[in-house]
């Protein structure tokens, strides 16, 4: 019997899921198991226990099995891609000590003593203290060890969400070079732990000790173990081969490989992708994360909350939409296409700013959303359609921001996440952005990305371009209307890039004010 398919695991915010892809990326089997993203027992904490992910791990992949048409013999190797920044305390016995700490996860740990010595010294004279700052107060390490320091003191293992699921499918502390995006002493530059005597470990206080072994993508991590085959019907013995993080797995399952084709992800977290070689930084100060092919880097620029605004204005304004839909048996997205299709391009002028959410590097901590334009002419239909716009702005914005640094014209768009699925969101960005911008040919490119490093590390596909070439493909291509672009460009040029400029003096007013954000 041929072994030519392969297991795919994604954990995601708000559900993982379980696909077994062949090595043409047709996916052939899903399962799915949605939980909540988090619990917070305080404003801007986002917490969640451990097991949450590893039962929903071992719910969906016995799903799997019970589908008629699953063969799990045939499957050769298991590959895992996560969520990123989502960290996990384990003690001497692989048991948690405390809920995880999501990415979502907003609180902050003020008033910690600078570094002193020659790091201080140079950071001093480089005017990067407040970047030094910013990095300790947002490290989930030191509000641990500052407010709840016997956890700390306890801590054996210091994991991100994909070591922990690692741990637990093979029992090896070892995680993907991949997987690396968070506040950890990492060199991003160079692709491995920093080293010894870099600023990072002083200002987390990590010992080294406490991290996992790194592996690059496509090697192999461990063996399914016979206690995690038991929990998960995986079979004991099949290699775990390193992918990468959900986003970067997104990047090549949906043929970026090259700086010239940018990937966004209309997901919880919007984003800007381009694949390169080289380390270069799209946002000051904020460096490239790896990509999850190794060797090379995904440069980024976020727009922090993203698609959670649709989510938002559904949850706000849509329910009758969600209840039609209910009783249709139809997702309330395909009726929110149906709301905004009245609305002309531009909104009548309603024009949207997406941050909206305080404290982030871009465009700046003192950043606030808005909505400007509006008349007595404008609905919630105007409003909806004015977020997809708003998001597809920024992220030409972060397009422009990656060519600048890289040199290299994106080309050729291609847009992956929950956003995707709407026809109209497809249409604005390709509008906003003037460029055809295609649907990979499935909706599961985080899984599609993380089944590719399978196929590689494995030897079903000799190399990471043959894996690509053979397991992506485009689907949907959405053209751009010449008199929509133009619109949409005299906009873009002549309000949206001017308005962040123009409030920032308000926002900075609002947050001395309020206080927040702090």
């Amino acid at each position: 019997m041929n072994k030519d398919l392969i297991l795919s695991i994604d954990n995601g915010t708000q559900s993982l899921k379980a696909l077994i892809f062949d090595l043409k990326g047709q996916l052939l089997a899903k399962e799915k198991v949605t939980f909540e993203p988090y619990f917070s027992e305080h404003p801007g904490w986002a917490e969640q226990y451990p097991e949450v992910f590893w039962d929903a791990l071992c719910q969906a992949c016995q799903r799997l099995w019970q589908q008629q048409d699953v063969d799990k013999e045939r499957i050769c190797g298991v590959a895992l891609t996560t969520q990123r920044g989502t960290v996990i305390n384990l003690d001497r016995h692989g048991k948690p000590l405390r809920p995880a700490m999501l990415w979502l996860d907003q609180r902050k740990t003020y008033s910690l003593p600078p570094l002193g010595g020659i790091w201080g010294l140079l950071f001093r004279l480089g005017r990067l203290s407040d970047m030094l700052a910013y990095f300790q107060t947002e490290a989930e390490a030191n509000w641990i060890r500052t407010y709840q320091p016997e956890v700390w003191d306890n801590t054996h293992k210091y994991l991100l969400l994909s070591g922990y699921l690692t741990y637990r499918l093979t029992g090896e502390f070892v995680d993907s070079v991949g997987c690396q995006v968070g506040y950890i002493p990492f060199d991003y530059k160079k692709l491995e732990w920093a080293a010894d005597r870099d600023w990072k470990w002083k200002s987390l206080s990590i010992d080294r000790s406490l991290l996992p072994e790194l592996l690059p993508p496509g090697k192999t991590l461990g063996n399914i173990s016979t206690i995690a085959s038991e929990k998960t019907g995986i079979p004991a013995g099949l290699p775990l081969i390193a992918a990468a993080a959900d986003k970067a797995c997104e990047v090549i399952g949906s043929g970026s490989m090259e700086p010239s084709v940018g990937c966004l992800s209309y997901g919880t977290t919007a984003t800007v992708n381009v694949t390169h070689k080289k380390y270069v930084t799209a946002v000051p100060l904020l460096p490239p994360y790896p990509s999850a092919m190794p060797g090379y880097h995904t440069i980024e620029v976020q727009i922090y909350r993203g698609y959670w605004m649709v989510s938002w204005f559904k949850k706000e304004f849509g329910y009758q939409e969600q209840q039609e839909a209910a009783m249709q048996g139809l997702e309330a997205e395909a009726l929110f296409d149906r709301l905004v299709e009245g609305v002309p391009p531009g909104s009548m002028g309603l024009m949207l700013q997406p941050y909206w959410t305080p404290g982030v590097k871009l465009p700046g901590p003192e950043a606030k959303g808005a909505v400007i334009g509006f008349g007595d002419v404008h609905t919630r239909a105007h409003l909806y359609r004015s977020i997809l716009e708003g998001l597809a702005y920024a992220l030409r914005e972060g397009k422009e921001r990656i060519e600048k640094r890289t040199r290299v014209p994106i080309t050729d768009i291609r847009v992956s996440g929950g956003g995707s699925q709407s026809r109209i969101a497809m249409q604005v960005t390709a509008d906003i952005f003037g460029l055809p911008t295609a649907r990979p040919h499935l909706y599961e490119t985080s899984g599609l990305g993380a089944a590719i490093d399978a196929a590689v590390g494995i030897g079903l596909h000799s190399n990471f371009e043959e894996a690509v070439k053979a397991m992506t493909h485009v689907g949907e291509v959405f053209e751009p209307n010449t008199k929509n672009h133009e619109l949409y460009d005299a906009l873009y040029n002549d309000v949206y890039k001017k308005m962040y400029k123009r409030l920032r003096p308000l926002y900075e007013r609002i947050r001395e004010i309020t206080g927040y954000p702090k």
